[in-house]
């Protein structure tokens, strides 16, 4: 299945993260994830892992934030730099600072949110 970001469920759930709309995203997310086959599917789980992250995280669940956003790295390690339109090495540089952030306890002070391009 093509990953197509500017149409659909996929677009409007870009949408919804780029204006930190993070529950909203995962939401759009999960009815194209629910449809999708390898690889794709688990690559879709882990943008729905991150947008999960940061909600959790604005709910001050730093806990919920680091495991799914470890989850999420994992899965993504497995991704080469780009794939299905989105710049995968960025996005996992992105997660690991977040995560050192929030390990170190400086949290969503210093960083930006991750950027999906």
């Amino acid at each position: 299945m093509a990953m197509d970001w500017s149409d659909g469920a996929l677009a409007e759930g870009l949408r919804c993260y780029r204006n930190e709309e993070f529950f909203e995203a995962h939401e759009h997310w999960e009815a194209t994830w629910l449809a999708c086959a390898e690889p794709e599917k688990t690559f879709l789980q882990a943008l729905i892992q991150v947008s999960a992250a940061f909600h959790h995280l604005r709910r001050q669940n730093r806990i919920g934030a680091v495991s799914l956003l470890s989850r999420a790295l994992r899965k993504l390690e497995h991704y080469p730099e780009a794939y299905g339109g989105i710049e995968v090495a960025q996005l996992r540089g992105s997660i690991v600072a977040w995560l050192d952030a929030l390990r170190d306890g400086r949290g969503e002070t210093a960083l930006p949110f991750p950027v999906i391009r």
